[in-house]
Protein backbone atom coordinates (compact mmCIF):
# COMPACT_ATOMS: atom_id res chain seq x y z
CA UNK A 1 0.00 0.00 0.00
CA UNK A 2 2.90 2.48 1.34
CA UNK A 3 4.34 1.99 -2.24
CA UNK A 4 0.97 2.56 -4.36
CA UNK A 5 0.81 5.47 -1.91
CA UNK A 6 4.06 6.88 -3.19
CA UNK A 7 3.77 5.97 -6.80
CA UNK A 8 0.58 8.06 -6.76
CA UNK A 9 2.53 10.86 -5.22
CA UNK A 10 5.19 10.65 -7.81
CA UNK A 11 2.76 10.29 -10.12
CA UNK A 12 0.41 13.67 -9.16
CA UNK A 13 3.28 15.43 -9.24
CA UNK A 14 4.40 14.90 -12.79
CA UNK A 15 0.83 15.89 -13.89
CA UNK A 16 1.43 18.65 -11.77
CA UNK A 17 4.80 19.72 -13.07
CA UNK A 18 2.89 19.32 -17.10
CA UNK A 19 0.63 21.60 -16.05
CA UNK A 20 -3.42 22.09 -17.30
CA UNK A 21 -4.35 19.55 -20.07
CA UNK A 22 -5.00 20.82 -23.53
CA UNK A 23 -8.54 22.24 -24.32
CA UNK A 24 -10.46 19.67 -26.85
CA UNK A 25 -12.60 22.34 -28.31
CA UNK A 26 -11.38 23.68 -31.90
CA UNK A 27 -11.58 27.45 -30.43
CA UNK A 28 -9.48 26.92 -27.42
CA UNK A 29 -7.03 25.37 -29.13
CA UNK A 30 -6.16 28.17 -31.42
CA UNK A 31 -6.50 30.43 -27.85
CA UNK A 32 -3.23 28.06 -26.55
CA UNK A 33 -1.64 28.42 -29.92
CA UNK A 34 -2.21 31.84 -30.30
CA UNK A 35 -0.84 32.32 -26.67
CA UNK A 36 2.46 30.29 -27.40
CA UNK A 37 3.01 32.14 -30.44
CA UNK A 38 2.76 35.56 -28.94
CA UNK A 39 5.08 34.10 -26.09
CA UNK A 40 7.45 33.05 -28.32
CA UNK A 41 7.69 36.47 -30.22
CA UNK A 42 7.68 38.30 -27.10
CA UNK A 43 10.83 36.50 -26.08
CA UNK A 44 12.44 36.94 -29.21
CA UNK A 45 12.01 40.65 -29.26
CA UNK A 46 13.31 40.74 -25.56
CA UNK A 47 16.49 38.92 -27.01
CA UNK A 48 17.29 41.09 -29.66
CA UNK A 49 16.68 44.00 -27.57
CA UNK A 50 18.86 43.07 -24.85
CA UNK A 51 15.79 43.26 -22.57
CA UNK A 52 16.03 41.36 -18.74
CA UNK A 53 13.30 38.62 -19.26
CA UNK A 54 13.08 36.31 -15.91
CA UNK A 55 11.54 33.45 -17.70
CA UNK A 56 14.47 32.82 -19.74
CA UNK A 57 16.95 32.46 -16.52
CA UNK A 58 14.53 30.95 -14.53
CA UNK A 59 14.48 28.16 -17.20
CA UNK A 60 18.16 28.44 -18.16
CA UNK A 61 19.17 28.61 -14.85
CA UNK A 62 21.28 31.63 -15.87
CA UNK A 63 22.03 34.62 -13.67
CA UNK A 64 20.96 38.39 -14.01
CA UNK A 65 24.58 39.11 -15.14
CA UNK A 66 24.36 37.10 -17.99
CA UNK A 67 23.94 38.69 -21.04
CA UNK A 68 21.90 37.55 -24.06
CA UNK A 69 22.51 37.99 -27.39
CA UNK A 70 20.75 41.65 -27.83
CA UNK A 71 22.38 42.78 -24.72
CA UNK A 72 26.01 41.49 -25.44
CA UNK A 73 25.59 43.46 -28.93
CA UNK A 74 24.27 46.60 -27.26
CA UNK A 75 27.35 46.15 -24.70
CA UNK A 76 29.94 46.14 -27.68
CA UNK A 77 28.33 48.98 -29.36
CA UNK A 78 28.30 51.24 -26.34
CA UNK A 79 32.48 50.31 -25.63
CA UNK A 80 32.91 51.03 -28.88
CA UNK A 81 31.74 53.66 -29.16
CA UNK A 82 33.08 55.33 -25.56
CA UNK A 83 36.50 54.34 -27.63
CA UNK A 84 35.61 56.21 -30.15
CA UNK A 85 34.47 59.38 -28.04
CA UNK A 86 36.85 59.06 -25.88
CA UNK A 87 34.72 59.20 -22.88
Amino acid sequence: MKEIRDKMKETEEDLKDLGPPMPHDGAEKMQVLWNMITDFIQTYKNTISGKYDNKRVMNNNATKADLSGGAKVKMSFYNLYTEFVGF
